[in-house]
C-alpha cells in the first residue's frame, strides 16, 4: 500500500487498522511537510482542529512512591535528597480544587497518586473524590498505578471516565527505566480498566535515550490494542535533577512534532494530548503540535511536582493561533 494511503486509510476506514512498526515507520520518515498534511487531513475528519480539549491534573498523594521509575522525583528510591511523601488529601479540598479548575475551563479533572497501586483503606476516600467531581459536571480521570479487577469496576460504579495508565515506552526499552514493575504489568491494568468498562488514558514519554524505533513501538502496541485508548499523552521527558534520567539529552523539536502527528494518523478518534514538557516548548513548537493534531492539553502551573504553562499563557497562545477550548460533549 502507497504511504499516503496507508495514512489515508487509517483515518476514513471504520475496520481497524493493524499496524506494523515498518508501516509507521514509513510513514513517521515521510518529508514533513507531507507527515503534517496527513496528519491535520486525518485529524479534521474526526475532531474541529480550531478546539483544544482543557484537563487539570492534582496530585492527591505525592511522594514517597516504591517503584523505580528513572525519570520521576517521587520514587522514594531516588537517591539524594527526596521529595517529601504527603497523606492522601482531604476529599473537600480535591473538590475545591475541582471547582477551580471548571471555573478556569478545565472539563476534565485529573487525579494521581504517588502510589505503585491503591491500598484498600484509602479505596473509600478515592471513591468519594470521584463521586464529587463527577456531580460538579466534569469528566474525572484518575491515574494510582496498578489496578485489580476489582478496584477497578469499584472506580468505575463510582463514576471515573477515564484511568491514565502509561506505557512509557516500548517494551524493549521498559526495563532500562523502571525495573520494579514491567511492561506486562502495564497491560494488564490496562486490560483491568477496559474490561471494568472505563476509558483508557496511555501514552508515553520521549526523550528517555529511547530510539525513533521505541517511540513507534510504543504508538504501535497502543494503536494495536483492541480498542485503542481513548486519551494518548505524550510527554516530553523533563529531566529532573536527582533523577536517573536528570542528564538525558533533549528530544530534538521535529522529531517530537512528528511523533505526535504518528499518533494521530494510528489512533484518528484518541483525544492526543499534548503534556510535560511544555514549559521547555516554543510557542512555535506548541503551534506545531496541535497543527499535527494534538488536540489536548493540561492546564495551569503545576502538572503533579512540575512546572506547566499557566493559564494566561495559554490563553495567550490560544489566542495568537485561533483556538478555542473544547466543550464538554453532555452525551459523552
Amino acid at each position: 500500500m502507497a504511504l499516503i494511503d496507508l495514512a489515508q486509510a487509517a483515518g476514513r476506514a471504520p475496520a481497524r487498522t493493524l499496524w506494523t512498526r515498518e508501516d509507521a515507520r514509513r510513514i513517521y520518515d515521510l518529508p514533513f511537510a507531507d507527515l503534517m498534511f496527513e496528519a491535520q487531513t486525518v485529524h479534521r475528519r474526526t475532531f474541529d482542529p480550531n478546539r483544544v480539549q482543557m484537563s487539570k491534573l492534582l496530585s492527591i498523594k505525592t511522594g514517597g512512591c516504591p517503584e523505580d521509575c528513572g525519570y520521576c522525583s517521587q520514587s522514594a528510591r531516588m537517591p539524594g535528597e527526596k521529595l517529601k511523601a504527603s497523606k492522601l488529601m482531604e476529599v473537600e479540598r480535591v473538590l475545591a480544587e475541582a471547582r477551580k479548575a471548571k471555573e478556569g475551563g478545565a472539563t476534565r479533572y485529573c487525579m494521581g497518586a504517588a502510589w505503585r497501586s491503591p491500598k484498600e483503606r484509602d479505596m473509600d476516600m478515592v471513591v468519594a473524590m470521584v463521586e464529587g467531581v463527577k456531580a460538579l459536571g466534569m469528566e474525572t480521570c484518575m491515574t494510582l498505578g496498578m489496578l485489580s479487577p476489582e478496584q477497578a469496576l469499584r472506580l468505575k460504579d463510582a463514576g471515573l471516565d477515564y484511568y491514565n495508565h502509561n506505557l512509557d515506552t516500548s517494551e524493549r526499552y521498559y526495563s532500562e527505566i523502571i525495573t520494579t514493575r514491567t511492561f506486562a504489568d502495564r497491560l494488564e491494568t490496562l486490560d483491568n480498566v477496559r474490561s471494568a468498562g472505563m476509558k483508557v488514558c496511555a501514552g508515553g514519554i520521549l526523550g528517555m535515550g529511547e530510539t525513533v524505533d521505541d517511540r513507534i513501538d510504543m504508538l504501535v502496541t497502543l494503536a494495536n490494542m483492541d480498542e485503542a485508548p481513548e486519551s494518548v499523552p505524550i510527554n516530553m521527558l523533563i529531566p529532573i535533577p536527582g533523577t536517573k534520567l536528570e542528564n538525558a539529552e533533549t528530544i530534538d523539536a521535529l522529531d517530537f512534532v512528528r511523533t505526535i502527528a504518528l499518533a494521530r494518523i494510528m489512533m484518528p478518534e484518541s483525544h492526543v494530548r499534548l503534556s510535560a514538557g511544555r514549559t521547555e516548548m516554543s510557542d512555535e513548537t506548541q503551534a506545531l503540535c496541535f497543527l499535527a493534531g494534538a488536540n489536548s492539553i493540561f492546564c495551569g502551573e503545576t502538572l503533579l511536582t512540575a512546572d506547566n504553562p499557566g493559564e494566561d499563557h495559554d490563553a495567550k497562545l490560544f489566542r495568537r493561533l485561533g483556538i478555542e477550548p473544547e466543550e464538554l460533549d453532555p452525551l459523552g
